[in-house]
């Protein structure tokens, strides 16, 4: 992880249609210098979720507010103080509810990481043929 990178952690209930939600441990992360519009979300091994998603950081910043749907990923408050993660895939639907202060603590942590972090580095051009 560089310099700059964030990890975060923040607890989630994995919502089933069983009668109890279960916590999970979640590791939040963000690499600026490797991919600085995206963010990752890892869960331990043994859940019902994927192990990781990757999704635009602009939608875990919009879902917080209204509902956003990006690809297989959509993201949408869930009262005053809870938002909902949900991951789409070809097995089925993953849903994840977090307290929406950690994710926005975890947002802020991802602008100040990009406002220190160095610019990716522009891929090289190619050679021009030789005359």
């Amino acid at each position: 992880m560089s310099a700059a990178a964030v990890e975060d952690l923040a607890w989630g209930r994995i919502v089933t249609d069983a009668p109890q939600e279960r916590p999970v441990r979640v590791a939040l992360s963000y690499e600026p210098a490797e991919d600085p519009r995206s963010v990752r979300f890892s869960f331990p091994g043994g859940q019902d979720v994927p192990r990781e998603w990757t999704f635009p950081r602009e939608v875990l910043e919009t879902g917080l507010r209204a509902p956003v749907r990006s690809g297989n990923v959509e993201v949408w408050p869930c009262g005053r103080v809870q938002a909902v993660v949900e991951y789409h895939t070809a097995d089925g639907v993953s849903v994840v509810q977090f307290d929406a202060k950690a994710l926005s603590r975890f947002l802020r942590h991802t602008y100040a990481a990009a406002a220190t972090a160095p610019a990716p580095a522009a891929p090289a051009a190619p050679a021009a043929p030789a005359g």
